[in-house]
C-alpha cells in the first residue's frame, strides 16, 4: 500500500515503525518544531525525528490546509493513516487518498471520543479500555470501526503507562487493518452506544479535590500522570504530587490534612487516606514525600 502517515508524539512511533516494515510510506506529516525545555529550543517532534531516521520524506505543518493537500495530492496515496497528529483532516484532503483516511484511536469507541481518551478513561474509573481503528469522517471520531482490541485498566496504572502499552498493541492492530484493506477483506461496523467526549485536559483538571472519596482522588491522580501532572495547593502555591497510593489500612484523616503515620506520609480524603510517595513543592526539586515532610515542620494541609 502507498501510505501517507500523520502523527506527532512518541505514542505514534510504534505505528510508524510497524507500517514502514510492511508498506510504502510516501510521506510523513507531523507538526512543526516546537520550543522545549527551559531554554525553549526548537525541537522536532518524535515522529519527525523517527521519520528522518527511516529516510522518509517529512511534511511539517500545524494545520492540514491547502498547501498540505496539494503535496499529498501529488503523491497519489492509496490510504492516509493518522495516529495522534494533533489536528483535523478536512475536505478535500479527507477524500483525497483512494481509500480515504483511517485513525488509530486509544479507546473503545464511541466511548471517549476526543483528544484525551486514555486520561478520561482512567479518571472515570473505567474497568477496561482499548484501541480502535476507524474510518475518518468529518464528525469527531465518529466513523465506522474496522477493528478493536480490549484490555483491563490496572488498579494502579497511570494514564502514561496505559497509553504506552496501547501504543504498542494498537500499532499491531493498525498494521493488520492496513493489510486487510490492501487485501480487500476489511469490513467496518458502525459505532454502537452512547458517545462520551474526552477533551484535552487543562491544568485545572489536574487539581486534586481531597474532599472526594479516596478512589476518585486516586483515579484522577493516575489519569493526569504524567501530564498535566497532579497537584494540590499548599499555602496557596502549587504542590505537585508525582506518585501516591491508597492507604486502606490507615485510620481516616481530615480531608487534605497531612500526617506521618508508621513512617508513611498520609493525606486525608473523604474516606481512607492516600500515602504520598513522591512530591514537588513550589520552587523545589522533586523528592520523596518523606524527605519533604522532614523539612515541612510537621504540619501541612493540602487544598
Amino acid at each position: 500500500m502507498r501510505l501517507v502517515f500523520a502523527g506527532t508524539p512518541a505514542v505514534a512511533l510504534p505505528s510508524l515503525h510497524a507500517l514502514a516494515e510492511r508498506h510504502d510510506i510516501l510521506s510523513v506529516i507531523t507538526r512543526e518544531d516546537a520550543p522545549l525545555g527551559r531554554k525553549r529550543v526548537l525541537t522536532p517532534s518524535p515522529v519527525a525525528t523517527a521519520a528522518a531516521d527511516l529516510g522518509l520524506p517529512v511534511i511539517k505543518a500545524n494545520r492540514l490546509g491547502e498547501e498540505v493537500t496539494e503535496q499529498v495530492a501529488a503523491l497519489a496515496p492509496d490510504l492516509g493513516v493518522i495516529v495522534a497528529y494533533g489536528g483535523l483532516v478536512r475536505e478535500p484532503l479527507l477524500s483525497l487518498p483512494r481509500l480515504g483516511w483511517i485513525n488509530l484511536h486509544f479507546s473503545l469507541l464511541p466511548r471517549w471520543r476526543g483528544a484525551a481518551p486514555v486520561q478520561h478513561a482512567v479518571i472515570a474509573g473505567d474497568a477496561e479500555t482499548g484501541a480502535a481503528v476507524f474510518q475518518l469522517v468529518p464528525a469527531l471520531d465518529a466513523g465506522d470501526v474496522f477493528s478493536e482490541l480490549r484490555r483491563p485498566i490496572g488498579a494502579d496504572e497511570t494514564a502514561g503507562e496505559l497509553l504506552d502499552a496501547l501504543a504498542v498493541s494498537g500499532a499491531a492492530l493498525l498494521a493488520d487493518t492496513v493489510d486487510a484493506l490492501e487485501a480487500g477483506t476489511a469490513v467496518a461496523q458502525p459505532q454502537r452506544g452512547e458517545p462520551t467526549l474526552a477533551p484535552k485536559l487543562a491544568l485545572a483538571d489536574a487539581h486534586l479535590d481531597f474532599g472526594q472519596p479516596a478512589p476518585e482522588v486516586y483515579a484522577r491522580l493516575r489519569g493526569v500522570t504524567p501530564e498535566p501532572g497532579a497537584f494540590a495547593l499548599l499555602d496557596g502555591e502549587r504542590f505537585k504530587i508525582a506518585e501516591a497510593r491508597p492507604a486502606l489500612d490507615a485510620a481516616p484523616l481530615e480531608a487534605g490534612r497531612v500526617e506521618l503515620h508508621d513512617k508513611r506520609v498520609l493525606v486525608g480524603t473523604a474516606t481512607s487516606p492516600l500515602e504520598l510517595v513522591a512530591v514537588q513543592p513550589a520552587g523545589k526539586r522533586a523528592m520523596a514525600a518523606a524527605d519533604w515532610w522532614r523539612g515541612a515542620g510537621g504540619t501541612a494541609v493540602l487544598s
